[in-house]
């Protein structure tokens, strides 16, 4: 059984989200999006990964969610970037009644996403988003930066967007099966491609 991974990444198409001058946030969020679902797929077995937009198209958030039901998602995961002038990364849950796995989902994703954007962390939240009270499985929302603050310089550096999918390479899918009979294994392919390059 393949574990499921469901990305979202926010807005698109005739929603652009935050802006500023010519960046919009529906940018930011789909090659965050595209990125982090070519790791995943390149460096494990046994995931199988399914996004709610894979271009610039416009997509409810009724949509968005009614399609990861529908798949049977074990985990979804909602990018987002944030505005209002401040910096930093967050993350959301609902603020409602969550499963356990859910706030451990959100401690282990959130520590290595802050850990390794070198943004301040503005901790973790919850609260009553379409995305995370509609889903049936564990939900995380984040916001990834702020697009009218400093923290813009980082997100049109692709190679720091890059370094964000990373991180989702090494805090989601190992999580993800922990105590469950899933079949995962990091891809052998991708090991000997790293032994050599080193």
């Amino acid at each position: 059984m393949a574990v499921k991974i469901f990305l979202d990444p926010g807005h698109g198409g005739s929603d652009p989200g935050a802006v500023n001058g010519n960046y919009q946030e529906k940018d930011f969020t789909l090659d965050i999006g595209l990125e982090c679902r070519r790791v995943l797929l390149e460096e494990y077995e046994g995931v199988e990964v399914k996004m709610s937009r894979t271009k610039d198209t416009t997509v409810s958030l009724s949509a968005r969610t009614h399609e990861a039901n529908r798949w049977g998602a074990d985990y979804y995961l909602s990018i987002h970037i944030n505005a209002g002038g401040g910096r930093g990364f967050e993350s959301y849950i609902y603020n409602g009644g969550v499963s356990n796995f859910t706030k451990v989902a959100q401690d282990r994703i959130h520590s290595v996403i802050a850990a390794g954007d070198g943004w301040p962390d503005r901790g973790q939240k919850r609260a009553n988003f379409h995305v995370l009270r509609e889903t049936r499985m564990p939900a995380l929302l984040t916001e990834n930066g702020f697009i009218d603050s400093s923290d813009l310089n980082q997100l049109k550096d692709p190679d720091f967007r890059k370094n964000w999918a990373a991180s989702m390479r090494k805090a989601s899918p190992r999580l993800l099966v922990s105590g469950r009979n899933l079949n995962l294994r990091r891809n052998p392919s991708r090991r000997a491609a790293r032994g050599s390059s080193k």
